[in-house]
């Protein structure tokens, strides 16, 4: 019986979730994109204490790697590491596309057979992360950056359906009107990692406490780091 913390601040939504087996069981959010760092741990507490659990009952601790934002994996992954390290948990770290994929599939039900499901995290400006799946999670594509522009995904959208999500998706909408492509505007949660982490628990694919860093896709910036 795996009962699995997952924590989610890769984005401009942050959540965490509860799951056992699998299966979710609390969850809370903040909409607040830059309060990441203020809610996590209260909230943390707040759900563990309506469940009537302490932290040390957990089997382990799932956090979403990224890409996104650099700030917000920091936050999350700080966290997840910190709770390891005290309590001796192992860490579970998911690719922050690939659990947006996971929420699309579901958003779409019955119909998510035969798609193809691209999610797109808003980068500035015209560029995205994405990676692409299949309808099973199957990776395509390998995550990665792109400049969005009319031609963008036209070899996969000639051959099948789409499923675009994430906020990156709003802005291609604009210029994509491709008639293979569908929008989804489904906010992907902590809550979506839940078979994914116990999965990976279960198959022990446990991250490197020691060396583990956040997977920001492009290399982190910062005008007062040295050269």
């Amino acid at each position: 019986m795996a009962l699995i913390l997952q924590i989610d601040t890769a984005t401009e939504h942050a959540s965490i979730c509860l799951s056992r087996n699998g299966i979710p069981i609390l969850s809370k959010v903040s909409t607040e994109q830059k309060n990441h760092g203020s809610f996590l741990q209260p909230a943390i507490q707040e759900l563990m204490a309506e469940y009537g659990q302490q932290l040390s009952d957990l089997d382990a601790i799932a956090v979403s790697e990224g890409p996104g934002s650099y700030t917000g994996l920091r936050v999350g992954l700080a966290s997840a590491k910190g709770i390891c390290y005290a309590l001796q948990k192992p860490l579970i770290t998911i690719n922050t596309l690939k659990i947006m994929a996971v929420s699309a599939i579901k958003s779409m039900g019955e119909s998510a057979k035969g798609h193809r499901y691209i999610p797109l995290i808003d980068a500035r400006r015209m560029e995205v992360f994405t990676a692409i799946y299949d309808d099973k999670l199957n990776i395509i594509e390998t995550p990665n950056a792109k400049i969005l522009d009319e031609a963008s995904f036209l070899p996969i959208l000639n051959k099948t359906s789409v499923v675009f999500s994430g906020s990156g998706s709003v802005k291609f909408q604009f210029i994509c009107h491709h008639q293979n492509a569908l929008f989804s505007s489904v906010q992907f949660e902590a809550e979506d990692m839940s078979q994914l982490a116990f999965n990976a628990l279960e198959e022990k694919k446990i991250a490197n406490l020691a060396y583990c860093e956040p997977f920001y896709l492009k290399s982190f910036y910062s005008p007062t780091r040295k050269k």
